[in-house]
């Protein structure tokens, strides 16, 4: 038996201003240094041998955070740009409720939780290249990553912990539970909220609990 802490980055300061934030690599917010903190109080009775994260700063800090509060600093951590965010485009930096005055709320909703549309490709200051993801797109780099290391680690008995985002973690929460691509548009993952499942040596998922 293996767990797996997964738990999406606390407050970002583009978090508490409302704005798209993809791969834009923001500070947490002061708010989000505490949710990071208090997360790892929560987690401070489960044994861990390897953390994985993004290379985005909000993820990093909120494990480095967490890992601290919980008294488990030394643990082994393996950072990849594969866990980062969903790229979302020509919406990067904008703020929500002007998007959706502008686009309509029903879009905005599209964009945000649907499965496979993804965000406009417009080259903005923060998308130069013209390029987004939806959230299919962020499970194809996502759960190959996810198959080749992390599953690995947990069917060799390894407790892991798995700092990331909102959309990288519903891929691997949809991908871990055998969701349809109906299911995951009504699956949220609250900032800095450690989500703990115990699984067995084929990954089924024996137990699992929200430490809110």
């Amino acid at each position: 038996m293996a767990t797996l802490i997964l738990i999406r980055h606390g407050e970002s300061q583009w978090n508490l201003e409302n704005r798209f934030t993809g791969w834009v690599d923001v500070e947490l917010s002061a708010k989000g240094v505490t949710e990071a903190a208090s997360a790892g109080e929560k987690m401070a009775g489960y044994k861990l041998d390897q953390a994985y994260t993004s290379i985005l700063k909000r993820a990093m800090n909120t494990l480095d955070l967490a890992l601290q509060s919980a008294g488990k600093t030394g643990l082994p951590i393996i950072r990849d740009k594969a866990l980062n965010e969903r790229h979302y485009g020509a919406l990067q930096g904008l703020n929500k409720g002007e998007t959706a005055k502008k686009y309509s709320d029903e879009q905005v909703h599209v964009w945000r939780r649907s499965y496979d549309v993804p965000p406009p490709t417009d080259k903005t200051d923060f998308n130069p290249e013209g390029f987004s993801e939806s959230l299919k797109d962020t499970a194809a780099r996502a759960l190959p990553y996810f198959d080749k290391h992390i599953a690995v680690d947990l069917k060799q008995g390894k407790n892991v912990i798995v700092a990331a985002h909102g959309n990288s973690l519903r891929a691997i929460v949809m991908h871990l539970e055998h969701m349809t691509k109906e299911q995951v548009l009504d699956l949220n993952i609250p900032t800095a909220t450690p989500l703990v499942y115990e699984l067995d040596g084929n990954l089924k998922i024996l137990s699992k609990k929200i430490l809110n």
